[in-house]
């Protein structure tokens, strides 16, 4: 079943349908302003943190799941029926309401055509600026005059903490206000308080914002929700609207909101516009200043062409044109967009979930969200490094998350012993040289970065005092312990329990660092990690290996985990493709273990974490027995390891199925599959349901996941094979051996390099040379050398 298309041109996707299975979204502006915005124009709006600064309200696994959201409601003042601009909440019946919903980088374009009314809702937030627009344009389609109310409705939050907006009633329903003054809504909360903007931090200060309505005659106002709701009602029937007429009541306590109707007269054919504008600061002052600079429908205009072209030079930093037009898809627009998207945000922002511990940036999160937007975002690739580089504690270990507006360098609390988890720095080693490769700013390594709790070190440093970090904790067996967790939170080994994939992250973390080192001509750091990593090869070697696949984890008592001799949890994903990413596996060993994935975990939908499931394993071994069958870490498809999948098989030479775990786990390839998938066909996800499932084939939790970095990552450099390295781009394919060739231009140290890959072999890899401006190159690095403002590179697979 399909809901939707995608237009490559516009870089859209267009949901042709609003009964989606699920409400789908998008995301608004950035951490300075920013928001959710459904399909159906639901959602909510924030400042700075989505747990911290909510102006808008939004009820988590409410029914519906996206209201109230941002709703436009039309009223016919003649014959009394009424309707929204986009479906829901009034959710006329779709045999006489006809709707389109438009998403595309940081808007929503929701068209809609019922009872002789087409009407057009724009949502999105200009760049850099702390308000968003929505812009209604309605136009009279029939042969008769027609007598409108439009009525623009938010709810406010009381406090701007979500939780306590929520859940702390005795408190929030005292401490809120709004009211008409001047042409605006003045909404408050604990307005007699002082502001103290400079501190975020501070809850005990008054928080203001304001709503305003342009382009229509005013004709009444509410700013206390039951007051417009009507007792005993919902969104779908206000009694503000039913009537005709808001009361202009005003908002003290209890729940506020914003109403403004206007009234307006369309001739046939006519069109008129309506702008609501909503943003942070008093009325009287940041609202005042912002309607007069960008209150006209040119402004808007302006404003909207401005952040479409600044999204779409992001997304132009590579194009390709393959075979599969759904890799296209993923490719050109939503996986670098979901990447993006996933780097703003981190885990704090979302119709499913946020709140006080999915705040900030998460530090492992954080650290690979890095990895798949460098080319698109080095700049800011760079300022988050540092960042992130700044709330690891001296001793090697990080802090959990990292809040910008508390964070000190240098001044924070070291993170207590028992809350270190064993693989947070380690990321560090996929992330930084990545950054260096795209940029070729092998200074970095050098920049002295405080650490979070106290002393510096330079770039190179850091990794280092990480590797240490992972070295001197390590369990019986010379493996690293798992401390409070490795990447599995649902393992709990112990704290001196041995961690077999944090094993092989600290391998190539020393491989990394040798090869740094070697390129600075830092003979004794170089031999240094040399050493380290024999003595880590050694302890692998002694206990890793289970016969025909890596083992999982060793407990504190000795018991492990993922053998063959255990009834659940036999196999783990994670710790067969590391063996191979980290170069420790042999020839032999990749095999077998790969052909044990394929044989137990693979599925149509995605490769399992583990099987079998668990059922009897105690809570307090495995955590993940809490989850149902086939779900999450109890042998679900968690979405974030389906591209180590992907990238094992690459190592391996089989570019046939690494593409197929690659597209069994593609959003854009399941979308004639609505009914299976039920979330956005344009989005990663953080699960699937597994074959071990009652549901298999269904995704959760869309959005912001670690999979978006690392499928655009996976993509990009390595089936595409267009990687960047210090002395220039490698150009290495990994592809289907069905595919003829693909096309691409990549934006590359400010130059621009159109790729032609040719495989009239069937191939999957296997560029010998270069053809550059008809010029030959031996190999298949195209050096700095050889690059010109624009470049042609023609590479054949094969001989």
């Amino acid at each position: 079943m399909n809901y939707g298309r995608f237009d490559s041109a516009a870089h859209e996707y267009v949901v042709t349908r609003p009964d989606t299975p699920r409400a789908w979204s998008n995301y608004l502006g950035s951490r300075r302003y920013g928001g959710i915005v459904t399909n159906n124009a639901g959602g909510y709006s924030f400042t700075r943190s989505p747990a911290e600064g909510r102006i808008l309200r939004h009820r988590y696994n409410s029914v519906p799941a996206e209201q109230p959201g941002r709703v436009f409601y039309l009223r016919d003042r003649d014959s009394a029926d009424y309707w929204s601009s986009a479906w829901q909440p009034v959710a006329k019946p779709l045999d006489r309401y006809r709707t389109e919903t438009r998403f595309g980088p940081g808007y929503a374009d929701i068209t809609s055509d019922y009872a002789g009314i087409k009407t057009e809702s724009l949502y999105f937030i200009p760049l850099n600026q702390e308000f968003e627009y929505w812009r209604l344009r309605v136009t009279n389609t029939g042969t008769k005059p027609r007598r409108l109310s439009v009525f623009a409705c938010a709810e406010f939050t009381t406090e701007w903490n979500l939780l306590n907006d929520l859940l702390n009633l005795q408190y929030t329903q005292y401490i809120g206000e709004a009211a008409w003054r001047d042409g605006f809504i003045r909404a408050s909360s604990c307005s007699r308080l002082p502001e103290d903007k400079a501190n975020f931090a501070n809850r005990d200060q008054s928080r203001w914002w304001w709503m305003t309505l342009v382009g229509g005659d005013i004709a009444g106002h509410d700013c206390d929700r039951d007051s417009f709701l009507g007792s005993y009602r919902s969104y779908d029937r206000p009694l503000a609207v039913e009537r005709g007429t808001c009361g202009n009541s005003a908002g003290f306590s209890d729940n506020t909101c914003g109403v403004i109707q206007s009234d307006i007269e369309l001739a046939p054919g006519e069109t008129r516009e309506v702008l609501v504008l909503l943003g942070i600061g008093k009325s009287e002052r940041e609202g005042r200043a912002t309607r007069r600079k960008f209150g006209t429908a040119a402004a808007c205009e302006k404003e909207f062409t401005a952040l479409k072209a600044h999204w779409h030079a992001l997304l132009e930093t590579l194009h390709v044109e393959t075979p599969d037009a759904d890799f296209d898809h993923m490719t050109n627009t939503w996986g670098a967009y979901n990447a993006l998207v996933t780097l703003e945000w981190s885990r704090s922002c979302s119709l499913v979930y946020t709140g006080e511990h999915r705040d900030g940036f998460g530090f492992r999160d954080t650290v690979q969200d890095m990895l798949g937007v460098v080319a698109m975002v080095p700049d800011i690739v760079r300022e988050r490094l540092v960042l992130m580089l700044s709330g690891q504690d001296a001793s090697g270990g990080a802090q959990p998350d990292v809040r910008p507006w508390l964070h000190v360098p240098g001044q924070m609390k070291p993170t207590p012993p028992g809350n270190y988890r064993s693989d947070d720095c380690l990321w560090f080693f996929n992330t930084i040289p990545a950054y260096v490769a795209e940029t070729g700013d092998s200074a970095f390594y050098d920049e002295v970065v405080p650490f979070a709790d106290k002393g510096k070190a330079t770039v190179l440093g850091h990794l280092r005092r990480a590797l240490e970090f992972n070295l001197a904790r390590t369990g019986r067996n010379g493996l690293p312990c798992g401390l409070l967790a490795d990447w599995n939170d649902c393992l709990k080994l112990g704290y001196k329990g041995e961690s077999v994939f944090v094993a092989f992250q600290v391998r190539l973390g020393l491989a990394t660092y040798a090869e740094i080192a070697g390129a600075k001509k830092l003979t004794r750091e170089r031999s240094w990690a040399l050493a380290e990593l024999k003595k880590i090869d050694r302890a692998i070697t002694r206990t890793c290996w289970d016969g025909k696949w890596f083992i999982w984890a060793i407990a504190e008592d000795g018991t492990v985990y993922g053998s063959a001799k255990a009834k659940e949890g036999r196999i783990y994903l994670n710790t067969q493709c590391w063996a191979i990413l980290s170069g420790y596996a042999d020839t032999n060993q990749a095999k077998s273990a790969l052909a044990s994935v394929k044989k137990l975990l693979a599925s149509d939908y995605g490769v399992a974490m583990c099987a079998p499931p668990f059922a009897k394993t105690p809570v307090k071994v495995m955590r993940a027995v809490l989850f149902n069958p086939g779900n999450k870490e109890n042998a679900g498809i968690f979405s974030h390891t389906q591209s180590w999948a992907v990238l094992a098989e690459i190592m391996a030479g089989d570019g046939d199925q690494a593409y197929d775990y690659y597209r069994s786990f593609m959003p854009s390839a399941q979308n004639d599959q609505i009914e299976k998938r039920e979330i956005e066909p344009f989005a990663h996800c953080q699960s699937t349901h597994s074959q071990f499932s009652k549901k298999f084939g269904m995704s959760r939790v869309p959005w912001l996941s670690g999979t978006a970095s690392w499928a655009h990552y996976t993509a990009t450099n390595h089936i595409l094979g267009l990687r960047p390295e210090t002395g220039g781009l490698r150009i290495d394919p990994c592809i289907p051996s069905t595919w003829p060739g693909f096309k691409a231009r990549r934006l590359f140290r400010g130059r621009e390099v159109h790729v032609e890959v040719r495989n009239p072999n069937e191939l999957n890899r296997g560029v010998s040379h270069l053809l550059v401006d008809g010029e030959r190159i031996e190999g298949n690095l195209l050096p700095l050398s050889a690059l010109n403002a624009v470049t042609r590179v023609i590479a054949v697979i094969g001989n």
